[in-house]
């Protein structure tokens, strides 16, 4: 994920950024991987207790997503605010209410209703919880020495990564024994007890300076990002990509269910397919270093295809067979789209990040809300080539970014160093 640069010019009044082995370094560390574990813990709590809410509200599967997309959605809306606002508050304020009041939401959630207020409630919770991938890795970057970082920045996504998990296994295994209230006070208690933790480990920022806000010159660097084709190309390749994975696992539950009849606790476990994404995207940067970043997002397209392929035969094994292939590749474009961002965007790197970040997040709640009317309309293998359809989107974009990508390696042969630069930047 993608922050706003760091305001932090190190001078010499500036504080030294904390080192390895230092107990600050310590406190730190387990403090961001706590904000991960607490934040994406509460955002994802619904998504495995989908057919549980059908059944036990009255509702169809369209309006079960609801409250995931809700989530997401508003959480897109508001990463940018976040991301301005610490520039004036600082990032550790904006860290620890973002945590602490998004993880209160989860205990409250239990109490809603009706759907409406369900929805209404993720809503506002993925509003709170959209502060900490907003600043989380700026406060890194700012408050760390530069040779702890690396590690440090792992062990956060890491945490985002293991957050998703327990959002989705811990209500899960609750409803083997339990209504779908209990589970969420579950899920919301665990996430509330690590949100508290995170507001004492974390240590105050030293290296933090505040500046003025102007939103029009933030809005407006944003905007500009989007007259750049290949940046613009990206930030759709990250609301397609997204869209197409949520959806695919918010409805997946339900061919788990009434197919193959797997119980809530089952249907929870195959979120572990997840991994599958954390080993990918540790691979993806290997992958696109020898084939450069275009071709590598091609391969990981076809991936996806032929992982929903597979997905369509009647068969469990066969299904999460595919379901690997096609999460393993999913990461490992998020992986490449996203890091290219940061080398094409060369000035007003932050907001193209959050560019991108917002785009993803809208794809999630925008695509997974409209693909909840295809999964009601269609059969599963209608359902899966709605999504094909949109992996040949990708693999469209994909196919231009790279030959856009081979003419301009192709340019800087011959180029004088300052028009290298300004291939890289068009």
């Amino acid at each position: 994920m993608f922050m706003s640069t760091p305001s932090t010019v190190v001078g010499p009044t500036t504080p030294p950024g904390i080192r390895r082995g230092e107990p600050a370094y310590r406190r730190a560390v387990l403090a961001v991987l706590a904000a991960g574990l607490a934040t994406f813990n509460a955002l994802y709590c619904t998504q495995a207790m989908l057919p549980t809410l059908v059944s036990d509200l009255g509702v169809n599967p369209t309006e079960a997503a609801l409250t995931v997309s809700a989530a997401t959605g508003t959480l897109a809306l508001f990463i940018v605010p976040f991301s301005i606002l610490s520039e004036r508050f600082g990032r550790g304020r904006i860290l620890v209410i973002s945590a602490l009041s998004a993880t209160v939401v989860s205990l409250i959630l239990p109490l809603a209703p009706s759907i409406g207020w369900l929805i209404a409630l993720r809503a506002l919770q993925g509003a709170l919880i959209a502060g900490v991938p907003a600043v989380a890795m700026t406060w890194l970057s700012e408050e760390l020495d530069p040779e702890a970082l690396p590690k440090a920045m792992g062990i956060y996504v890491a945490g985002t990564s293991v957050g998703g998990l327990t959002g989705r296994l811990i209500p899960a295994a609750a409803l083997e024994i339990a209504d779908w209230r209990v589970a969420l006070w579950a899920t919301g208690g665990f996430a509330v007890l690590v949100g508290i933790a995170m507001a004492f480990l974390l240590p105050a920022q030293r290296r933090f300076k505040p500046k003025q806000i102007h939103v029009r010159g933030e809005l407006s660097a944003m905007v500009n990002h989007w007259r750049n084709p290949r940046l613009a190309t990206l930030f759709i390749t990250a609301f397609l990509s997204m869209g197409c994975f949520v959806s695919l696992y918010n409805f997946l539950g339900f061919r788990m269910v009434h197919t193959f009849g797997l119980s809530e606790a089952l249907v929870g476990l195959v979120f572990l397919m997840y991994l599958a994404g954390t080993w990918s995207s540790a691979q993806a940067g290997v992958l696109t270093s020898r084939t450069g970043n275009g071709l590598g997002m091609i391969i990981f397209a076809l991936t996806m295809l032929v992982g929903l392929g597979i997905m369509c035969i009647p068969n469990l094994a066969m299904v999460l067979i595919g379901l690997f292939a096609f999460t393993a590749a999913f990461f490992g474009i998020h992986s490449t789209a996203s890091s290219w961002v940061g080398l094409i965007a060369t000035e007003n790197r932050a907001e193209g990040s959050s560019m991108y970040l917002f785009c993803y997040y809208v794809g999630s709640s925008v695509v997974g809300a409209a693909a909840g009317l295809v999964f009601a309309s269609l059969s599963w293998a209608g359902f899966i080539g709605c999504l094909a359809l949109i992996v040949l989107l990708i693999l469209g974009i994909a196919m231009y970014l790279a030959k856009r990508e081979r003419s301009v390696a192709h340019q800087q042969v011959s180029m004088p160093e300052a028009e290298k630069l300004k291939a890289r930047v068009h």
